[in-house]
């Protein structure tokens, strides 16, 4: 077990912000994870972070996971003090980091998260990993599964991924895991490229639009030029920037203001 002290970071808001799903609670100030094929139990104190895992697993997936190299501090000073929503959002959610969570995972995670809340798509997610994924046993006796193969959901029968509560987005699911296994889009070369680029090659995928695609480029890419924009996101941009937002003065950390204003959003204080 290590403890890192981290400012601008909060399990909590990172667990609530969508951007995550197989995150959440296990007890007070206690989180469990999985991702990167491992499992992962962390305590907060302020801003003391207590990772239960080894320094080597720390700084080979952990420190990168969570971005803890970027000054989040930094960015949000660098706010127009004169905008008083986006310095109010940026202060509510302060704690939030821009993950960098695996590009496969992200791509079926926002196909499903279409026209569903995120409590569902947890629930669909949990699923889909139980009936597909692969079983694993932590260092401290914890069962969890790790997430789907392309090859088990290109294998996967209809009705088992409707089983899983996907409903329509069953059919993206199996399409878009063919397309992978097929390499009609190529996750590895998609890695490499630009945000445009990778976003162009993002939309060839079945069930993936322009709202997914860009969710994809910011959660898993680390494109922080993205901008995804749902109902939440839109209505702030009407009502709060109607001539435009300012894309120009904040560049590439575009999407990480977008995670605050959804964050603010989300949680009613917009």
């Amino acid at each position: 077990m290590i403890t890192v002290q981290c400012k601008n970071f909060s399990a909590l808001q990172i667990c609530l912000s969508g951007q995550c799903f197989r995150m959440e609670m296990c007890g007070d100030d206690k989180y469990c994870l999985v991702a990167a094929g491992k499992y992962l139990q962390m305590v907060q104190n302020n801003d003391n972070i207590l990772f239960e895992c080894t320094q080597e697993e720390y700084d080979t997936i952990w420190r990168n996971y969570f971005d803890m190299e970027t000054d989040y501090a930094e960015i949000i000073d660098g706010i127009d003090v004169n905008d008083i929503y986006l310095t109010s959002a940026a202060e509510y959610g302060k704690g939030i980091r821009i993950l960098n969570q695996d590009l496969w995972e992200m791509i079926i995670s926002f196909i499903i998260s279409q026209q569903n809340n995120i409590k569902r798509i947890r629930k669909c997610i949990k699923l889909l990993c139980e009936r597909f994924g692969e079983k694993k046993i932590s260092a401290s006796g914890i069962t969890y599964y790790d997430f789907p193969t392309p090859q088990s959901l290109a294998d996967a029968k209809m009705e088992d991924l409707y089983a899983c509560n996907l409903g329509y987005r069953s059919r993206y699911v199996y399409e878009t895991a063919n397309s992978i296994l097929h390499k009609d889009v190529d996750l590895k070369a998609v890695k490499e490229m630009d945000y445009k680029t990778a976003k162009a090659e993002l939309l060839k995928l079945c069930g993936v639009g322009t709202k997914v695609a860009d969710c994809i480029c910011l959660f898993a890419l680390h494109k922080t030029d993205a901008f995804p924009k749902d109902t939440h996101i839109n209505k702030v941009l009407t009502t709060k920037y109607p001539d435009g937002f300012p894309f120009e003065k904040y560049g590439a950390n575009s999407g990480i203001l977008q995670q605050y204003i959804f964050f603010y959003d989300l949680n009613g204080m917009g």
